[in-house]
């Protein structure tokens, strides 16, 4: 009964279908046919002697005993994950999988290289295996503290405690309009004209954050900048756009930059790490590169709290 008990990959089989809340949404994490994740799930129902889920044309919901199952697989999985963790620090070796959480449009941001820092990460061990999630700024930190994320990439309104926040670099943020918004042609346009229209929301910015941009009313509400990018080139709306996201379409003359000396604002990013985690191996070869690409000075801010 202990070896069945103890059986590390139904467990995790079983953590990935509830968490997918079904065995069809769990197709992709696990890599598998449905049929053969329920094969392994009646596995671990009949070595646990007991019905942990119910599966049929009225969803996918777990039994009671499925649900305390379902806690202690996800306390026993942490513990090891961190074992694994510890003995392959003992070891010197980099092996075992990390997750990382960006932001989304980080792809058009030439002051960091995501795509070149995960790929020169990667390529530091063939054991590494690279889990990437774009997320929100709240899930991004959410994730990175309940530790389903490793560490993050991104920019964030308000912190949470449980967390270390290195700073590595700052974004600038515009008001656009599109060529199609009647606020295009700036000989007719006003700073005044300007705060009379409605803003766009990001999903994660408070009531008063609008106010603080200099407008009182919002037209729609994003939670990615390419969903903020898509409303404004529709030609009914106005928002705040990183530069580097916008520039191809303002280069194209399809966005205008509004009034830049009176609206605009900076997003300071940073490197997010649970406390207690950055002297992992994964995680402190994944703050090596962070080292390398932005220099001593960023060495020296993500050096500088302690661990």
């Amino acid at each position: 009964m202990k070896e069945s008990l103890y059986n590390v990959r139904l467990l995790r089989i079983f953590l990935s279908v509830v968490n997918n809340q079904g065995f069809s949404a769990a197709q992709q994490e696990l890599n598998m046919s449905t049929s053969a994740i329920s094969t392994y799930m009646n596995q671990l129902e009949s070595q646990l002697g007991m019905q942990l889920c119910n599966r049929g044309r009225a969803g996918f919901s777990l039994t009671s005993k499925g649900q305390l199952v379902f806690e202690e697989a996800k306390r026993l999985i942490e513990q090891t994950d961190s074992f694994e963790r510890y003995v392959a620090e003992l070891k010197g070796e980099l092996r075992g999988t990390i997750t990382v959480g960006i932001l989304d449009s980080m792809l058009s941001d030439t002051q960091v290289n995501i795509s070149d820092l995960l790929g020169d990460f990667s390529r530091k061990s063939d054991k590494i295996h690279v889990t990437l999630k774009i997320l929100s700024p709240f899930e991004l930190q959410k994730e990175v503290l309940e530790g389903k994320v490793d560490l993050a990439i991104g920019s964030l309104p308000t912190k949470m405690s449980g967390l270390r926040y290195s700073p590595l670099y700052i974004e600038q943020h515009w008001l656009f309009c599109s060529d199609r918004h009647p606020l295009y042609n700036p000989k007719d346009v006003s700073i005044e004209k300007v705060t009379e229209h409605a803003l766009i929301k990001r999903g994660y910015w408070s009531n008063a954050e609008g106010m603080r941009h200099g407008f009182t009313r919002y037209s729609a509400t994003i939670d990615s900048m390419e969903a903020e990018l898509i409303l404004i080139l529709s030609g009914n709306y106005i928002g705040y756009l990183p530069d580097h996201l916008a520039r191809r379409w303002e280069d194209e003359g399809r966005l205008l930059r509004l009034f830049p000396e009176h609206f605009g604002y900076t997003a300071e990013f940073s490197l997010i790490i649970k406390n207690g985690r950055s002297r992992e191996p994964l995680i402190q070869a994944f703050r090596d590169e962070i080292d390398v690409i932005f220099g001593r000075e960023a060495a020296r801010l993500s050096h500088r709290s302690p661990t």
